[in-house]
């Protein structure tokens, strides 16, 4: 007779290794203390970068920040969430990509939106503004 496992697992075999469920991801102090370091120094960064006014361009400086910030959520769901390919059968790393390509989307649009606002909604030249009434 083949044996099979249980559509509903215990809680006490899953917390004891004895599970046969999807093998999700479990965080350790070494998971969570790299998270922690890696999330304090991409804060750190584009705090400096933006207050020491490192770079003359600001679109420079915006891209840098946003890049950080988005490896820093890259960072969260790896080090907090624990995705990886091998946990729940490779869809939380399904999430990790489709949580990529929200982002880009979100920033890359927040651009275009930022973009077109300051052109065409301030197209005064400090010229045109001596010449106000």
């Amino acid at each position: 007779m083949i044996s099979q496992a249980p559509a509903h697992e215990d809680a006490h075999e899953a917390h004891h290794g004895h599970s046969h469920g999807h093998g999700a991801g479990h965080g350790s102090l070494k998971s969570y203390t790299i998270g922690f370091v890696l999330s304090v120094i991409l804060t750190a960064i584009p705090f400096w970068l933006v207050m020491a006014g490192v770079f003359e361009s600001p679109a420079v400086t915006a891209t840098l920040v946003m890049a950080l910030g988005a490896v820093q959520i890259v960072v969260h769901m790896i080090c907090f969430l624990h995705m990886n390919t091998r946990s729940e059968g490779g869809w939380t790393m399904m999430a990790l990509i489709f949580t990529i390509v929200i982002v880009a989307i979100a920033l890359s649009g927040s651009l275009w939106v930022m973009h077109h606002l300051n052109t065409n909604m301030m197209p005064m030249s400090p010229e045109m503004m001596k010449n106000m009434p």
